[in-house]
């Protein structure tokens, strides 16, 4: 099982990063770095703790460009350890390739980084040091939604998600103690969610039916209050509001 460490100093980024990483079932744990400083830290701890130590880092997935020390650079700082991690470049930028390769680089993702290309890249570290995937592969919790914080992956429950944001490639979850930003379109969320009481009330807006307090009417307008926060509903999405509204228990 690999122990991994990504480091990119854009956190959305890296919140994506880890989010497929964690999915993979050949990576036993992965932790986030916001740049090279931070990453050269966490690699101290796995140096002293040994191959076989419980801060041992078997890969690290790696930006190139970062503020202050590069990725490059960093990569070229592993190489002075006892046993270096695997290094895996994920960068936006191709003219780096031939350098990376040159540092012994087990691969190289560009971004935006697809999960089938991704984990090609787990496949060559994880034969390289060795590690087998679980079996059985489980599928994804259809109760709860990983989401990154800090590098520490917490496990949200679908039941607490008042509503949900659309911002970008990226969507929002909204709970009652704070927010949470995942790389899932809006639009894959209101597939997966459809049967569980989530409907689409506007272009920017998925909402749990069991958490709208009021439906609110004014000069032709309508929206929503969920918590404390009033989302408008457009109005090709009225009626089925309404009607769904109006058969809640």
């Amino acid at each position: 099982m690999l122990r991994a460490l990504a480091v990119d100093d854009e956190r959305p980024s890296l919140e994506e990063l880890l989010y497929l990483l964690h999915a993979d079932p050949r990576v036993a744990s992965a932790e986030g770095a916001g740049d090279a400083t931070e990453a050269l830290r966490r690699m101290n701890r796995a140096l002293e703790s040994g191959p076989g130590g419980p801060e041992a880092i078997d890969v690290v997935f790696l930006d190139i460009q970062m503020p202050g020390l590069d990725g490059l650079d960093l990569a070229r700082l592993l190489t002075g350890f006892a046993r270096p991690p695997l290094v895996v470049f994920v960068t936006a930028h191709e003219d780096f390739a031939v350098q990376a390769f040159d540092l012994k680089a087990v691969d190289y993702v560009l971004k935006p980084v697809r999960k089938e290309r991704l984990a090609e890249a787990v496949r060559r570290a994880a034969e390289l040091r060795g590690a087998v995937p679980r079996i059985p592969v489980h599928e994804p919790d259809p109760d709860h939604l990983p989401v990154e914080l800090g590098g520490v992956t917490r496990f949200v429950a679908v039941e607490d998600i008042t509503h949900v944001e659309a911002q970008g490639d990226y969507a929002r979850l909204h709970t009652v103690k704070g927010s949470h930003l995942v790389r899932i379109p809006l639009s894959t969320l209101e597939e997966r969610w459809r049967t569980r009481g989530f409907v689409r009330i506007h272009r920017r807006h998925l909402v749990a039916l069991r958490h709208i307090g009021e439906l609110r009417l004014d000069a032709g307008t309508v929206s929503v209050l969920v918590g404390s926060e009033e989302l408008q509903v457009s109005r090709r999405h009225t009626r089925e509001l309404r009607d769904l509204l109006m058969r809640r228990p």
